[in-house]
């Protein structure tokens, strides 16, 4: 029997992306589909919104209603709506899929009670699979390299990006952090700006680049006084975050209920 998929944030470019995946998908159906109250489209057929056949769906005006309706909600949308999403998501024992970033760590707090009390969630601040396993390899090579090779977080995304540095990068800098067993918020430089003085040792950077329509473009340096090593990733469309997506649907429908990210989806 075919998963019942919702999507909230339908309007949105990754909205539009995940519906399309959905129904392109053999073992899954779009049962409902969401945006904001106020969306411009509120009420048009969510197939004929994301250049497909129609899937006679309207789009809603509740994202919180739609869990009523479906066995997993898959959510790139904004910090609030995805802590309201995964309580909602717990009361109804459901699949959760989370690609939203920007969240503080009481919105990371509240996420995690909603797995320990019944949601299936998967959140990750990318969900690609090529991100997942860089992010492996980036904490295998902190733990490998001495502090000797200083670590720097690079990241580009379109103009429209609203939060920096981008999950992605985030991600990346988390996993650097525990290959190197430190604290990432302890040690991570998000600005520099004037005269900053000599770069800390153990510091990990982050530079964000924003500009034109980039999917999203991520590399980590890590650099010696006599070589640089770069681990990098380049999305392309934004295909690849629904079909990371779709894939943690099924891995989450065998799962009991609990806070998961796609490095447990892949394995890692």
């Amino acid at each position: 029997m075919a998963l019942k998929i919702g999507v909230v944030g339908a309007g949105g470019r990754m909205g539009q992306t995940v519906i399309r995946a959905v129904a392109a998908h053999a073992g899954m159906t779009l049962a409902a589909a969401a945006d904001r109250d106020n969306s411009s489209v509120v009420g048009k057929d969510a197939g004929s919104l994301a250049g497909i056949d129609p899937l006679d769906i309207a789009i809603g005006n509740s994202p919180l209603d739609i869990v009523d309706h479906v066995d997993a909600v898959i959510d790139f949308t904004a910090p609030q709506l995805s802590v309201a999403l995964a309580r909602r998501a717990a009361e109804r024992k459901l699949i959760h899929i989370i690609g939203t970033t920007g969240c503080t760590p009481d919105d990371d707090a509240a996420i995690a009670r909603a797995g320990a009390e019944g949601a299936r969630i998967v959140k990750s601040g990318n969900m690609s699979l090529g991100v997942t396993l860089l992010a492996a390899l980036v904490k295998r090579a902190a733990a490998s390299l001495d502090t000797d090779f200083d670590i720097e977080v690079l990241e580009m995304h379109h103009r429209h990006k609203v939060d920096a540095p981008s999950g992605t990068a985030l991600l990346l800098g988390e996993a650097a952090a525990q290959g190197r067993g430190i604290d990432l918020s302890d040690h991570s430089v998000r600005v520099r700006d004037g005269h900053t003085g000599a770069r800390e040792p153990g510091a990990i950077g982050f530079a964000t680049l924003r500009g034109g329509g980039i999917v999203g473009d991520h590399s980590v340096l890590f650099s010696a006084m006599g070589e640089t090593i770069t681990l990098s990733h380049s999305a392309r469309d934004r295909t690849l975050f629904a079909d990371g997506a779709l894939k943690a649907v099924l891995w989450a429908a065998k799962q009991p209920a609990g806070l998961y990210s796609m490095a447990d989806v892949l394995g890692l």
